[in-house]
């Protein structure tokens, strides 16, 4: 059910394309809206630029789904070969990118990315690495996500943390810190864990005993109840 009028998300969304620093032509982008679907017309400079004001769009409240129909017209004209080097060199100048498993091809400004990766972030960060390039007119990524470690493996290895972390937090058990008995004051086991340091002398600071004796336990803290 649709909550706001088109009227007032086509409002909005222009005033979000005009004040989102990203987009520097917003005042050449049309906006259209029906039953809540934006749809976005006109030209940008750069590939950059559409992304940006698709992104701008999809943070009105009420929007439902946006049609992209920018056209991207560079001020200054490129070739294919220039564009193709700079997205190999900008792919190689992240290190979090496997930039030898990405192959890059350009057809009259379109760049088409294709390879494997082991991390959607990785497929993520080749796009946008490559989107703000001058002479882009759009990208395809198909990139394919291939794990190192099978669906299997990365269940038993979070079930085997899980288990980890119920036994570090089982009732009664905390790390640092003496057990105390039922019924046991709180300051028996303060006094007898101090005799246990040969009644060194020591001062309290929040919940951490300093010892004061240095010369018998160098920069150690007692952690008591």
């Amino acid at each position: 059910m649709q909550t706001r009028s088109d009227d007032l998300i086509s409002e909005d969304v222009l005033f979000e394309l005009k004040w989102d620093p990203k987009i520097e032509s917003s005042s050449d982008i049309a906006v259209a809206v029906k039953d809540g679907v934006v749809t976005l017309s006109g030209f940008v400079k750069s590939y950059w630029d559409k992304d940006a004001a698709a992104t701008a769009a999809k943070r009105v409240y009420g929007v439902r789904g946006v049609a992209n129909d920018i056209e991207v017209k560079p001020t200054t004209a490129r070739t294919d070969p220039e564009i193709a080097r700079e997205a190999i060199q900008e792919l190689e100048s992240h290190v979090s990118i496997p930039n030898d498993k990405i192959k890059v091809t350009v057809e009259k400004g379109w760049v088409t990315l294709e390879g494997t990766v082991d991390w959607q972030y990785q497929k993520s960060l080749a796009e946008s690495s490559v989107e703000k390039l001058r002479g882009v007119v759009g990208i395809t990524n198909n990139i394919a996500v291939k794990p190192r470690v099978t669906a299997t493996e990365i269940k038993a290895k979070i079930e085997e943390a899980l288990r980890r972390s119920a036994e570090l937090c089982a009732p009664g058990q905390r790390e640092g810190r003496p057990r105390r008995r039922r019924g046991q004051h709180p300051e028996s086991s303060r006094y007898k864990t101090t005799s246990l340091l040969n009644h060194s002398r020591v001062a309290r600071m929040g919940t951490v005993w300093l010892c004061s004796n240095r010369s018998e336990m160098p920069n150690r803290a007692c952690y008591l109840n």
